[in-house]
């Protein structure tokens, strides 16, 4: 093999391990960040409630909600580092694909509700895309154990 070969084949592998380094990184900061959401709203929701960016929130009965949404953000933490942990890379970028729908969804929801447009772009919107690309590195990833092997 020429070195010309080998050394694109180097690069290559150190770009490869590169995106999935990223991916990993992002993964695990969005895994963490939605987990840490989802405890804040089980144990501590008044701490936690204004940063969502809605301009009112249920009260009395009615913020039994709060239990509902903290369990939703908190195994939408853990699965995906289940997936990550187990490698299971392709169904884990499949799963935060989907997984972008919840952001989004927030985005709209306060939007659509008079509340910040601040926190709907900069929280939810960007947790959209910072999950879209995660799941874009994952499903993109090429899949071939030899080439890990002959770095």
């Amino acid at each position: 093999m020429s070195s010309t070969t080998l050394s694109s084949r180097s690069t290559s592998g150190r770009a490869a391990r590169a995106r999935a380094l990223t991916a990993d990184t992002l993964t695990v900061l969005i895994a963490l960040g939605i987990g840490y959401v989802g405890v804040g709203y089980l144990v501590a929701p008044d701490s936690i409630v204004p940063g969502f960016g809605l301009p009112e929130w249920p009260h009395g009965g009615a913020a039994a909600f709060f239990s509902i949404k903290g369990i939703r953000d908190l195994a939408s933490g853990i699965a995906p580092l289940v997936l990550l942990l187990t490698g299971q890379r392709r169904a884990l970028g499949w799963l935060l694909l989907v997984d972008v729908l919840i952001p989004l969804d927030d985005a709209i929801t306060v939007l659509s509700h008079h509340g910040s447009t601040a926190t709907a772009l900069g929280v939810h919107g960007a947790t959209a895309v910072g999950v879209a690309v995660a799941a874009g590195l994952l499903l993109t990833e090429h899949r071939n154990p030899a080439a890990t092997t002959e770095d």
